[in-house]
């Protein structure tokens, strides 16, 4: 049986993804304006927005966001 390769995060989820918006940003910046520049901006917000949403999940007093 094939055993399944193991990493362990160093960093937690929410600050992943909002380094991988943060890049998705950067990059998108270097392109002109026009599809690819939209659809990394849109990646970059639904990075962020995965980001707010792990947090909510893991908050305490899981109240609904603002």
């Amino acid at each position: 049986m094939k055993r399944r390769s193991r990493f362990k995060q160093v960093l937690s989820l929410e600050e992943r993804l909002a380094q991988e918006a943060q890049r998705l940003r950067e990059e998108a910046k270097t392109l002109p304006p026009g599809f690819q520049r939209e659809i990394l901006m849109r990646k970059a917000r639904q990075a962020e927005t995965g980001s707010h949403v792990s947090e909510w999940v893991r908050s305490s007093g899981l109240q609904p966001p603002d």
